[in-house]
Formats: structure tokens, sequence, C-alpha cells
């Protein structure tokens, strides 16, 4: 039994969920596939499918945030891969985003870099030779 499968859906806080719907639009360069209404007070979730595998990006209002969760940056990086790192960092900068952590080796063709989205968010960037080798078989490419 496989316990953890893949990745279903990651979910982002904003205050200000409309301008995050705008600047993930503008980095992703698709409108969201979803949104909600929530209370009458604009939406209060929007997603986006992205990607090989259409993975599900959710950007929610924080009001609708469980209760205690930290508003300050958490300990957990999850990262996308992307094929040109150093391009997708600099539109990330250029867009507004700071730089959490450069351009950095891991080694074995591990590639990372991440960064705070203006909504107070970390996003992880990765040039992932696995993720590319499991694309190509996926694909009948091997």
């Amino acid at each position: 039994m496989n316990t953890l499968r893949g990745l279903s859906t990651f979910n982002l806080w904003a205050d200000d969920l409309r301008a995050a719907t705008r600047w993930y639009a503008e980095l992703l360069g698709v409108e969201p596939y979803f949104s909600s209404e929530a209370a009458g007070r604009g939406p209060g979730y929007v997603e986006f499918r992205i990607g090989d595998y259409q993975y599900e990006l959710g950007i929610i209002d924080r009001r609708f945030a469980p209760p205690g969760l930290s508003t300050t940056r958490g300990g957990t990086v999850v990262y996308w891969h992307v094929d040109d790192l150093a391009a997708t960092l600099e539109r990330l900068l250029s867009l507004g985003a700071q730089l959490l952590e450069g351009i950095t080796e891991r080694g074995l063709g591990f590639v990372t870099a991440s960064v705070i989205d203006p909504f107070g968010n970390v996003l992880g960037i990765m040039f992932n030779r696995h993720y590319l080798d499991v694309l190509g078989g996926a694909r009948g490419q091997r």
C-alpha cells in the first residue's frame, strides 16, 4: 500500500484573494478553472490546474484558514519542477516575489530555489531529473 500516492491539491492562503488570483494567473499563464463564492463577499477559493499531471493549486481567502494556523512562513517548502530554474526564478522576482533561497545545487542533478509570494506563501521551484524520468516513463519514452 502506498500511503502518499501523489500530490492532489496544494493550497495557499491570501488576505487579498483577488490580488493573489491575478498574480498567479499572470505567473501561470492561465486563469483559474474554478472559483467559489463565499458569504457574498467575493470568491473564497480559486483553483488552477497546472503542470504535466494537472495538479490542483488552490488559493483560499485567509479568513477561512483553520483556527491556530500560523500566519507566518512555515517550515515546509513544496517544490514545483521547472525546466529552466534561473528563468523561472527571475520571472517570479520580476512579478514581486521575494527571494527566500537562491539557486542551490543539491547534487545528483537536483537544483532548487525558493521565494515568498506577495501574499506570504513559500513557493519552491526545482529542476528535478527524477521528475523528468518519471514523466518520460509515463509517456512511454524510456
